[in-house]
């Protein structure tokens, strides 16, 4: 292995790597343009050394410790590895090769490594420790204390307060974990790309628009199938083309393929790497002192403890699935009404529920697509209620290398015309990109450097053909607004310290501005101003847009179970103990978990299930995807007030900046939402909203 080190050798080297220095394009945008894989690992070893001199010249510092010689100056350390790690980490997400896994392979287990040397440093946390006794008589500000407070807590909660040989077995812990981690992404990955169903006869494709086999057509030709077209697995267990699929067997061939991608006992297969690591993080969690991993994951989330997310979850089970079940009736109904002889299977809800929805709304989906072109849900819809509401402006540049071609750049400009971001979007799905969507920071605000945010949001919709429009579901569009949340919330921090910036709270907390925003998507000013027909411009017609408004609540059965089924799974993952964590069968405790908590409803599979759920084993939401449904909570409850409010008005959009985005975590994120919202969140909204409240 090549080290770079300070000499000559090293001198060359920085010139050579640009990810050894400060970025010379705006607002220290990642030169792309110049970037090459051999840079990432000596840039991220490189990084890891000077972050530990850098911390080590902290912790043997002989003065007495104080919060600029201790805390802030942790904050300023570790520069050359955040820049370097986070570029690449951003890659092996949206855009990585096999180069990028085997670096990533190497390096997961080696960061691991790093975090617990300076978190495990006695010298080093007693000087955290002084300052945190102390640190309501130092004279700080509230975002000080806070500060420490941080830095206390990720010491605790990485066993700094262990013996050494407990220590010893939570090094071993951590660096298994990550290897593990990025093992279950990789195969993922592979499992969802090799999982995609080939089409040899294009009349199987009955019921999907020529776009949709267009791009089919193109996707099987990509993957060396030409004359054939592939139909790609996305990220969730039901898969959008079931919608439209007239036929019966390709529909349970698609659904089949999406439940069994990471479980042929192949290559891919992630089961034995998911029991692992549920009996490594119940043994972490007993470690530190706590039952289980769920009691530890959650302990510095706003809801405290499992018993509270399980309770909050397990509340909506009877409502959600007395209406899935009565959904399910429908559509069994309407079956048997066309003589089809069959009972209703999962693979088969989507495609009849969208026939129901017709009937008692006159709306299908291949009516309303025509209306949710990209370009213009972006502009016209998701940067319009932005304008509308924080009075922020966008202009797309071409100057600013990317990562791929699909990808564009945004300046995002504040409403005295000052630069506040640089926005990254990143909207197609393609091979070498997991699935789902996300946000992102190349580099985080930073009040210590002047920083100023660059984002990034992806997604993964279907590539139109060449010379095709690029056609949204409402899904879609829904899921547009959402991402640009988290973005809006890490455009708009307003914090001294990068720990505290942006998007750097709770999980629990973290989709409530997202959630927020997604609502803007549906509101009528909003709506009209993006929802045209991409051919002739016209405006959504108002008797479409009623029914579309009128049927939101329809399938919230179906939806609010397949959540709470995932999410109810993953308490139960990390709710083992560590001597029961070695789990012999991964579907049958699958299984077991959803009998438990009165959710097996065969016909709506979990959202994701055990063997393809990346947002626990490699997402960074183990014992967490309940946040979404906690956020929810607060984002139903706070749009009313925006509601009570002025609405889409300049004077909320401004209060909510102000109080909630530009916050981060320098605040008690209870008492956050209460002096924004005039008090708790009710789950009133949420339940009506989804019509699960009679």
């Amino acid at each position: 292995m090549t080290e770079t080190t300070p000499t000559a050798t090293g001198t060359e080297a920085v010139q050579a790597n640009p990810l050894l220095t400060a970025s010379t394009l705006p607002f220290q945008a990642p030169p792309f343009n110049l970037l090459r894989d051999e840079h990432f690992k000596p840039a991220i070893e490189q990084g890891m050394r000077e972050h530990l001199q850098e911390v080590a010249a902290i912790a043997g510092n002989s003065e007495a410790p104080t919060f600029a010689n201790t805390i802030e100056a942790l904050e300023r350390s570790g520069e050359t590895l955040t820049r370097a790690y986070t570029v690449f980490a951003s890659l092996v997400g949206a855009d990585t090769n096999e180069t990028r896994q085997a670096i990533d392979a190497e390096m997961s287990p080696k960061l691991a490594s790093h975090q617990d040397e300076i978190f495990l440093d006695k010298a080093l946390f007693e000087r955290v420790k002084t300052l945190y006794a102390q640190r309501n008589e130092l004279g700080l500000d509230a975002e000080q204390v806070a500060l420490i407070e941080h830095y206390q807590r990720r010491f605790e909660r990485a066993g700094a307060l262990l013996d050494d040989a407990s220590q010893a077995r939570l090094r071993e812990i951590n660096q298994r974990e990550s290897a593990l981690s990025t093992q279950f992404s990789q195969r993922l990955l592979a499992a969802s790309n090799a999982g995609g169903v080939l089409v040899d006869d294009v009349t199987q494709l009955d019921g999907l628009d020529e776009g949709d086999i267009a791009a089919a057509a193109e996707a099987a030709k990509a993957a060396g199938h030409e004359g054939k077209w592939l139909l790609p697995l996305l990220n969730t267990t039901q898969q959008p083309v079931l919608v439209s699929l007239k036929n019966r067997e390709l529909r349970a061939r698609v659904l089949a393929a999406s439940e069994q991608r990471a479980s042929r006992g192949d290559g891919n297969d992630t089961r034995e790497l998911v029991r692992e690591l549920a009996s490594l993080r119940a043994e972490r969690a007993r470690l530190l002192g706590f039952d289980n991993y769920a009691a530890y994951g959650l302990a510095d989330q706003m809801a405290g403890t499992p018993e509270a997310a399980i309770r909050l979850l397990t509340d909506t089970v009877p409502a959600a699935t007395a209406k899935a079940r009565a959904e399910a009736a429908r559509i069994q109904a309407l079956i048997d009404q066309q003589g089809g002889g069959f009972k209703l299977a999962a693979s088969d809800w989507d495609f009849y529920a969208q026939q129901v929805r017709q009937a008692e709304f006159q709306i299908d989906e291949n009516q309303v697509k025509p209306y949710f072109e990209l370009d213009r849900v972006l502009n016209d819809g998701v940067f319009f209620a932005a304008t509308q509401l924080y009075g922020i402006t966008f202009r797309e540049r071409s100057d600013i290398p990317v990562y791929h071609p699909d990808v564009r750049v945004f300046d995002v400009l504040d409403e005295d015309g000052k630069q506040l971001a640089l926005f990254y979007a990143d909207f197609f799905a393609r091979p070498s990109k997991s699935g789902g969507a996300w946000m992102g920071n190349f580099v985080e605000q930073n009040g210590l450097t002047g920083a100023i945010p660059v984002v990034y949001n992806v997604c993964n919709y279907t590539k139109p053909a060449a010379g095709q429009p690029a056609l949204l579901s409402f899904d879609d569009v829904i899921t547009t607004f959402h991402e640009f949340g988290h973005a809006l919330h890490g455009m708009f921090s307003n914090t001294r310290y990068p720990s505290l910036a942006g998007t750097n709270v709770p999980r629990d907390f973290v989709e409530f501005p997202s959630q927020i925003n997604e609502q803007w998507a549906t509101h009528p000013t909003v709506l009209a101003n993006y929802a045209r027909h991409h051919q002739t411009g016209e405006p959504l017609p108002a008797d479409l847009l009623g029914k579309l408004m009128a049927s939101r609540s329809f399938n919230q059965g179906y939806a609010t179970t397949e959540y709470l089924a995932a999410a109810l799974l993953d308490q139960a993952w990390h709710a083992l103990p560590a001597d029961a964590a070695d789990i012999a069968d991964v579907e049958a405790f699958e299984a077991d978990a959803l009998k438990r908590y009165n959710i097996d409803l065969a016909e709506v599979p979990p959202r994701y299930r055990t063997p393809y759920f990346a947002h626990i084993w490699g997402g960074g939401y183990s014992a967490g995807y309940y946040a979404y449904f906690q956020a929810e909570v607060l984002a139903r409850d706070g749009f009313a007030w925006f509601t009570e409010n002025g609405g889409l008005s300049r004077k909320a959009g401004q209060a909510f900046r102000d109080g909630i985005l530009s916050r981060g975590h320098t605040s008690d994120l209870t008492e956050l939402y209460r002096a924004f919202r005039g008090g708790d969140a009710k789950v009133d909204a949420l339940l009506e909203y989804r019509g699960l409240r009679d």
